[in-house]
């Protein structure tokens, strides 16, 4: 049951969780879901190489466009709550301070999400530190909201929600194993909308649809439902917990 739950998405640059989930995000929306997404930075030092290529550029100039490709993606998607931290990228970990600690707990606090979802859980992304960097200190926010002893006026303790790890670039050279795989045929041209929004790295473009109907492929073959065409996947960061196996 989608309808009514609450998502919140951690995504490192601006356009992670677009190519990552955004045709999840976009399924949930569609049926029911408040999703709230944070993008962390715009990614303008190492995921705008295209735009600085142009004359003229600056850090301000490729910023502003980093900045409209989210929100013209965001609004393809029918993201209506999503929050831009601006951090530093390349390296973003010192970013990740206890100031910014507080700030997303008292997020994860406010939206009290059935579901988290950021970068993938093992924490082994080839080409990319940030990323590692990121699942790290979500997953660590989300234990921190859960805990009464964590203390912040004007919050309320969460209680244990799920998190999901979404498929990275370089899917088996980041050591990423997907556990959970969800059909996003319904939207699957709403994402590919989306993700012709970032002018910055094209090259991503047809790789993640590419990698849309390979998960497809993997959908039907385990579900066994031929009326599944594209997807995509997930690690789980915890163990199904339950009284029957599913």
């Amino acid at each position: 049951m989608i309808e009514g739950k609450k998502v919140l998405v951690v995504s490192a640059h601006a356009a992670d969780y677009v190519w990552r989930s955004g045709g999840t995000i976009a399924k949930y929306i569609k049926h029911g879901a408040e999703v709230h997404v944070i993008v962390l930075s715009f990614g303008v030092r190492g995921e705008s190489n295209d735009l600085w290529k142009k004359d003229g550029a600056t850090y301000e100039s490729v910023k502003a466009e980093r900045f409209a490709e989210t929100q013209a993606a965001a609004k393809i998607l029918g993201i209506e709550h999503i929050e831009f931290w601006d951090l530093p990228d390349y390296p973003m970990a010192p970013a990740l301070n206890e100031e910014t600690r507080i700030r997303l707990v008292k997020k994860i606090r406010e939206v009290a999400p059935n579901i988290i979802i950021t970068h993938d859980k093992n924490g082994e992304d080839i080409l990319n530190p940030d990323h590692n960097a990121v699942s790290r200190f979500v997953f660590e926010c989300s234990i921190q909201a859960n805990s009464n002893g964590v203390r912040i006026e004007g919050t309320r303790t969460t209680k244990q929600m799920r998190l999901f790890g979404f498929e990275p670039h370089q899917t088996e050279l980041s050591k990423f194993v997907p556990n959970q795989l969800i059909d996003i045929s319904e939207v699957y041209e709403q994402k590919v909308e989306a993700m012709k929004c970032f002018k910055a790295q094209k090259h991503l473009i047809e790789y993640y649809t590419q990698r849309a109907f390979l998960r497809g492929n993997h959908l039907r073959r385990i579900s066994g439902n031929q009326t599944y065409q594209y997807g995509e996947s997930f690690s789980s960061f915890f163990p199904v917990a339950g009284e029957e196996l599913v």
